[in-house]
Order: C-alpha cells, then sequence, then structure tokens
C-alpha cells in the first residue's frame, strides 16, 4: 500500500495535525476511546491510518486503549493514544507500567475543565500536574505544551522522537483551544525532518538483556526477533524477571532517573521574547500564551520591560532555565488556566529576591489579553 501524506500548506485543525504529526513520525497503531475534545484525533486516525498501511483500534474504555499501545510498541509499532481529563485517570496505572518496562508510547492529552466530568466542551489546563505526578511511585515524565497548530504537529514528532530515544512513556498536554482551533499548518517532506526510531539489540541471541544495566538505555528487541525477551512491571533485574529486593530496585530506579537527568539539556525547550530588558516576565504554556503575546506586545508599547517565558517542554521542569530568569527580573507572574499549579515549582526553583505572583483562571476559557495586561500594569507600578 502506498503511503498518503498531506504534504504542504493547510488550514488544519489542531487535533488532526497531531494526527499528520504522529503519521509522520511512523506511527502505525492506535488505540482509544471517545472522549471531548479529543474524538478528531481518534476519528481521522480511523481512516489516516489504513492508507498508510497502519491500524486503528477502538477499545472498549480507556484502560484497555493504554494496554494495547504497549502491547502494539513491544511488537515494534509505533503506538499513540488520545484522550482528556477522565480517560488519562484511567489511563495513569498503564503509564506507571509504560515507564516501568520501558516501553515506548506517545499519549495524548487535550484538556478539559475538571474535576470529573467537569466541562467536557470547555478548555483547561488543570492536568499539569496529574501529567507529572499521576501514577504512582518515582517515576519522571516528558510532557510537550503545545501553542499553535504547527506547534501540534511539530511536538508530536518531537514526543515520538523522544519515546524512541529514550525508551519511555511522552505526553503531550495540548487543551481544548488549541485542539479545535484551525489554523495555518505545513507539513514538510520526510526527508525534512528528523525521525528517531529505537536501537535495537546488535548482540547474538545468547547475549542480550532487554534491559541491561551497562547501559543508561538498553536496546529493546522485538518480540518475534528471537531474542529471550521477559518484560514485567514488578522490579526486575538485566534479564526483565522480578526481583524485588532493595538492591534490584535501587539499581534499577537509580538508572531510570538517569535517563532524565543525564539528558535535561537534550529535552528541555523554553521559549523567551522581549526579556533582554524585562523587568517583568509572563510565565505560560499552551493556548495561553497567545494571550500573554498579545497582553506583554500591548504593554511594551507602553513602555513597560515585561518579557515572556513560555514553557515547551512542562516536564522535565525547567528548574535552571527558571533559576536564570528569575535572576534577571525582578517579578515572574504565572498565568495559568487552573487555580494555580505550575506556580509551584516555579516558586520552588526560582531566585528567593525574585518575587512570582499568580495569575490563575478556574478553566473554561483562557485569560482575555485585557486581563494579563492589567495585572502587568499592577506589578509595574508596585
Amino acid at each position: 500500500m502506498s503511503e498518503k501524506y498531506y504534504l504542504g500548506k493547510h488550514f488544519m485543525m489542531g487535533n488532526h495535525a497531531i494526527v499528520e504529526g504522529a503519521l509522520m513520525a511512523g506511527c502505525r497503531f492506535f488505540a482509544g476511546y471517545p472522549i471531548t475534545p479529543a474524538s478528531p484525533i481518534a476519528e481521522r486516525m480511523s481512516w489516516r491510518l489504513p492508507e498508510v498501511g497502519g491500524a486503528y483500534i477502538q477499545m472498549e474504555d480507556e484502560i484497555a486503549s493504554m494496554a494495547a499501545i504497549i502491547g502494539a510498541s513491544t511488537g515494534g509499532v509505533k503506538s499513540m493514544t488520545a484522550t482528556s481529563g477522565p480517560g488519562l485517570s484511567l489511563m495513569l496505572e498503564n503509564i506507571g507500567l509504560a515507564y516501568m518496562m520501558e516501553v515506548p508510547v506517545v499519549i495524548v492529552n487535550i484538556m478539559r475543565g475538571g474535576p470529573s466530568t467537569g466541562m467536557p466542551t470547555l478548555t483547561s489546563q488543570a492536568d499539569v500536574m496529574q501529567a507529572r505526578w499521576g501514577s504512582h511511585g518515582d517515576y519522571d515524565m516528558i510532557a510537550y505544551a503545545p501553542s499553535t497548530v504547527q506547534e501540534m504537529f511539530d511536538f508530536t514528532i518531537k514526543a515520538f522522537n523522544a519515546s524512541e530515544k529514550y525508551r519511555t512513556p511522552v505526553m503531550i498536554l495540548g487543551d481544548q483551544v488549541l485542539g479545535l482551533m484551525t489554523s495555518d499548518l505545513y507539513v514538510p517532506h520526510k526527508e525534512e525532518l528528523e525521525v528517531i526510531d529505537r536501537k535495537i539489540p546488535e548482540d547474538g541471541l545468547e547475549d542480550y538483556l532487554m534491559y541491561d544495566s551497562k547501559e543508561l538505555i538498553p536496546p529493546m528487541a522485538i518480540a518475534g526477533m528471537g531474542y529471550k525477551v521477559h518484560m514485567t512491571g514488578l522490579t526486575h533485574n538485566d534479564k526483565g524477571y522480578p526481583d524485588v529486593s532493595v538492591v534490584a530496585q535501587e539499581k534499577l530506579m537509580k538508572r531510570l532517573k538517569a535517563k532524565f537527568k543525564q539528558n535535561l539539556s537534550n529535552i528541555i525547550e523554553v521559549e523567551e521574547r522581549y526579556t533582554e530588558d524585562a523587568e517583568i516576565a509572563v510565565a505560560c504554556f499552551g493556548s495561553e500564551s497567545r494571550s500573554v503575546l498579545n497582553a506583554v506586545k500591548k504593554a511594551r508599547e507602553e513602555n513597560i520591560r515585561v518579557g515572556i517565558f513560555r514553557f515547551k517542554t512542562i516536564w522535565p521542569f525547567p528548574e535552571n532555565e527558571i533559576l536564570d530568569l528569575s535572576k534577571r527580573v525582578s517579578k515572574i507572574i504565572v498565568a495559568e488556566v487552573n487555580l494555580g499549579q505550575l506556580i509551584h515549582p516555579v516558586k520552588e526553583n526560582a531566585d528567593p529576591d525574585c518575587e512570582i505572583i499568580s495569575l490563575p483562571h478556574a478553566g473554561g476559557a483562557i485569560h482575555k489579553p485585557e486581563e494579563i495586561l492589567a495585572m502587568i500594569k499592577k506589578e509595574a507600578t508596585s
């Protein structure tokens, strides 16, 4: 079957841009369950995947969806699911399983108002902490936060690349505004993109270790290649067999944590604008960044020295970047569509002499630029 890609310039919905990014990254399996406002991803996947030789399955629920993509990935197929807050809650146990077994998968969360059923058709950014701390135990998460339709496409490719490179689940934190927004999108030829595939073992069949502790990120044998493959959610040894001793736990968990700690400079991405001379910075992410940019431009027209710090990756948290920013500005306003989540790691990592101010929004809509501008003016004169 010939592969069909939508190359060139388009006017496309954000959710659909995620699909096209996934296909360009090599995704060939999707399992999911319908949920507002992420359903357009599953719908488009249902007819786009067969066009490129892939497979789509609607599962009975989100628990099964997460299990299915883990299984497909262990079989060598790049796999993805998409959901929103309530569905992510159901996926969290299996996200922890994917982390423990070091299985690369991508999870898209198009955030909506919560808790519980909440506001299915309206936006929120209140799953930030859930994305990082939702599963139990010591684990890490890479989470990308796009702010445009183009970034919905671009960051999906980044998510697959990071997942394959580090053998880990990776999350895309979109939201209802971005998911249902229609805007310009450029889809390049595959040759213009960097697409990373997982490292496959080159050792002899008898020498291979699925979780070789001598390597930070061991090669991943695919089921059916002839290697001995054993995977479990239990603490395990280098062969993948259960070993629930204190020694084995410490050895395994330290290596898993080191995969992230030793690669922070390659994972973390932030964007700064107008911060060269700024006295105040507005920290933001996702669709909220659009209102912040509008407000900051208006403030600078009034000669207020304010800049933008945008999280492109929220997790791992850019601790050093926040510390550096806080040494250059006197105040950081944290604008987010929740009642104050990302402000906590900002405070924890900022210089004590920098004042951190919360600008929350309970959900349903992002801040209006006028609201952000009013806060900037207030802090500029206080």
